[in-house]
């Protein structure tokens, strides 16, 4: 009598994998990432891979004309306030623009919402001098100097800015 080869039985949560047969029967047999990659491409967008500049809600224009050219040894008298909400800085590379923000919550009370999460950072070669010329200002700390790369700043508004080794 010959012994029957033993089955396994498999474990309630095992499915077949079937994706990558489905993938490679699309398109003539290209696998779907392949199509993916050859469709990028060939598409040209009109929006342009980079930014112009950079807007930081504030709540007091002056104060924080102030705050910034100090923290950035800018000339205040080189930072026009326009149309009472604006105020762009002179900056090298992508330009920032502090901004009451009137039609994004800087007619309400509190303001426009500040930016909990560093969404820029502001570049340093001196990371260490950087951090106590930060601290000579009276600037509020959110971080001490982390990784030996990086250091969190508060504005006036509560805006979370980041210092960052260059």
């Amino acid at each position: 009598m010959s012994e029957q080869p033993l089955r396994r039985q498999s474990p309630d949560s095992y499915r077949p994998a079937m994706a990558p047969k489905a993938l490679k029967m699309i398109q003539g047999g290209k696998a779907m990432n392949e199509q993916q990659a050859l469709g990028s491409q060939v598409r040209k967008s009109p929006v342009s891979n980079r930014i112009g500049s950079v807007f930081i809600p504030v709540k007091d224009i002056e104060e924080s004309r102030s705050w910034y050219c100090r923290l950035l040894g800018l000339n205040e008298n080189e930072c026009e306030i326009m149309n009472g909400h604006l105020c762009p800085l002179p900056m090298e590379g992508t330009g920032v623009i502090l901004d009451t923000m009137p039609m994004w919550g800087g007619r309400q009370p509190s303001g426009a919402p500040a930016i909990e999460t560093p969404a820029f950072m502001f570049l340093t070669d001196d990371l260490v001098r950087s951090y106590e010329y930060i601290k000579e200002l009276g600037v509020e700390l959110v971080t001490a100097i982390e990784y030996d790369h990086w250091f969190v700043v508060k504005d006036p508004s509560g805006n979370k800015i980041m210092i960052c080794r260059g």
